[in-house]
């Protein structure tokens, strides 16, 4: 993923300033990406609409190019979601940022999923109704799982990786569409559509239809998962990373050092935002 930001320097932030003088920028062309490319950076994504975060990522170099930005997430998306989990602007920034994965859509206009075939085997054998006899499903677990082991298995893994994760999806559509659904990780977020009843949505398949929309939609739901796990709102209330990191991340979130990549991007949007 093409990430261009503050302290870069080549022939990729020449250009990057070219376009923004096009735009109406007006950059002295060294190709430093110093203080006056971040703030003409995040000129241009105010106006355009985009999330002012001042790094040239795939979705403003898209739009420089001449694409359009109806679908992308935008600034004032997270306005109101900071309002709505009252809390500072600059730390849902900071959030959107570590936590999604930049872009909530493949170049083919799927959405980003990451299908589990260890969910898929859980959700099988989890009954949904006092109708339903636990063993037996469980006994129907296993055997797709012996049959189709890519699918569904007790054991993570089988990933195939971008537009590859739409066919494992598809195939285990046909075994049991709202099992699949709800094993598959979705968009920017990678919000889990088994959560699709705690977050409010009236089905799977309807949860499914917000993250096909846009990336806005997939910034609701993650929204709605803060809201809906205290915790999680409090630590970011707070601004206790390491807290909010570890349940967000799990236990892996110290190796890959989440906790300071929010405060550091934290203090950023804080000091442009007071600016």
């Amino acid at each position: 993923m093409t990430l261009i930001r503050y302290g870069h320097r080549g022939q990729a932030v020449r250009q990057l300033q070219k376009q923004l003088n096009l735009a109406g920028a007006e950059l002295y062309v060294d190709g430093h990406f110093g203080d006056a490319t971040e703030a003409a950076v995040r000129a241009y994504q105010r106006r355009v609409g985009l999330v002012a975060d001042g790094i040239a990522g795939p979705k403003t170099l898209a739009t420089l190019n001449g694409a359009g930005s109806q679908h992308m997430l935008n600034h004032s998306m997270l306005q109101a979601g900071a309002q709505r989990l009252d809390v500072e602007l600059a730390a849902v920034y900071a959030v959107n940022e570590v936590e999604s994965r930049g872009q909530g859509f493949l170049g083919n206009g799927k959405p980003v999923i990451l299908f589990e075939r260890h969910i898929m085997h859980r959700q099988l054998r989890t009954p949904r109704s006092d109708e339903d006899d636990a063993a037996a499903l469980q006994v129907h677990a296993d055997e797709l799982a012996a049959l189709h082991p890519n699918l569904v298995n007790p054991r993570p893994g089988g990933y195939a990786g971008g537009t590859a994760e739409h066919q494992r999806l598809a195939n285990a559509r046909l075994l049991d569409d709202t099992a699949a659904l709800e094993s598959a990780s979705w968009g920017a977020f990678q919000i889990m559509g088994f959560h699709w009843q705690r977050l409010g949505y009236a089905s799977v398949q309807a949860f499914v239809a917000e993250m096909e929309a846009g990336e806005n939609q997939q910034f609701d739901a993650f929204a709605r998962f803060i809201e809906t796990d205290p915790a999680l709102l409090k630590a970011l209330r707070a601004k206790r990373w390491a807290t909010f990191a570890k349940l967000y991340n799990g236990p892996a979130y110290q190796r890959n050092l989440y906790d300071v990549k929010l405060e550091r991007a934290y203090q950023r949007h804080a000091q442009e935002q007071a600016a």
